[in-house]
C-alpha cells in the first residue's frame, strides 16, 4: 500500500482533525479579512474540514473553500452547512480571474508551491484584494510546550515561521504581520488525539507512533504544571501574514 504524502495524510483523521484542531480567534479573522464592506466573497485556500469557513461565514461573508484532499471535503460538507468544497489546490485554484474579495489560508500555506501559489492566489484575487495566511502556533514560551512540540515532532517554532515568511512575490504589497493569544482547554487524551492528527504521527510507522504516545503520557504524569491535572490549557499564539494585491 503507497504511503500518504504528508500534505495529502489528513483525510484518514478527518473527523478527528475537525474535532481537536484549535479554532480560529475572531479578531484575527476580522483582521486578516481587512474588509470594509459586509458580505464579501472569500475563497478559504487548502480548507480542509472548513475550521476557518465556519468563522468566514460567521462574520457574515460569503465563504468558497477550496480544498484537494476528497476525505477533508467530506468532513466540510458534514460540519458547514450551506457550503460545498470545490476540488482543487492553490496551484491551480477552480475560479475565474477578479473573483474574490479575499483568499485566506488557514494552516495550510507552508504547504503551497509558493511562486505558482502566488501567481493563482493574485488571479483570483480583484485588485487591492487581500491575502493571508494563518498559522495557530504553540506558544513554545510555555515549558511543558516546548517538550510537547519535541516528543511529537510538532514542525517550526514561532520565531522560525515568523523568520522564514518575508514576501508573497511581485504581485503583492509588503506584508503586514499580526498576533493574537488564545488558549485551549482540553483533556490529557485530547491533547494526544490532537497530536494524532498531525502529518509526522499520520504518516509514522507504527513503532513510532507508540514512542510518541508512550512519552506523551509520561510528559502528562510527570510534569509538575500537568500532573494530575484532568484539563489543561494549551496555549497558542496565532499569526496572520497579510498583503494586498496590487
Amino acid at each position: 500500500m503507497t504511503e500518504p504524502t504528508p500534505a495529502l495524510s489528513f483525510g484518514s483523521a478527518a473527523a478527528a482533525y475537525d474535532r481537536f484542531r484549535p479554532r480560529y480567534p475572531r479578531e484575527a479573522v476580522r483582521w486578516a479579512l481587512d474588509l470594509t464592506r459586509p458580505a464579501a466573497r472569500v475563497v478559504d485556500l487548502g480548507a480542509g474540514t472548513g475550521i476557518l469557513s465556519r468563522e468566514i461565514l460567521a462574520q457574515g461573508h460569503h465563504v468558497v473553500p477550496v480544498e484537494p484532499d476528497p476525505g477533508m471535503r467530506a468532513q466540510l460538507a458534514a460540519g458547514t452547512p450551506g457550503s460545498t468544497a470545490l476540488a482543487g489546490s492553490a496551484e491551480s485554484i477552480p475560479l475565474p480571474d477578479g473573483d474574490a474579495d479575499a483568499v485566506l489560508v488557514g494552516q495550510a500555506y507552508h504547504w503551497f508551491d509558493k511562486e505558482r501559489a502566488h501567481a493563482e492566489v493574485a488571479r483570483v484575487l480583484r485588485p487591492a484584494g487581500t491575502f493571508a495566511p494563518i498559522w495557530n502556533m504553540r506558544d513554545d514560551r510555555v515549558d511543558w510546550v516546548v517538550e510537547l512540540g519535541r516528543i511529537a515532532h510538532l514542525g517550526d517554532s514561532a520565531d522560525t515561521l515568523v523568520g522564514k515568511l518575508t514576501d508573497f512575490g511581485p504581485a503583492f504589497d509588503a506584508i503586514e504581520l499580526g498576533e493574537f493569544g488564545h488558549r485551549t482547554a482540553l483533556a490529557p487524551e485530547q491533547v494526544i488525539e490532537l497530536v494524532h492528527t498531525r502529518s509526522y504521527y499520520l504518516t509514522a510507522e507504527r513503532r513510532q507512533r507508540d514512542r510518541v504516545d508512550r512519552e506523551l503520557w509520561e510528559l502528562f504524569a510527570g510534569h509538575p504544571d500537568l500532573t494530575g491535572r484532568q484539563t489543561v490549557e494549551l496555549p497558542y499564539r496565532t499569526f496572520v501574514f497579510r498583503a494586498r494585491r496590487r
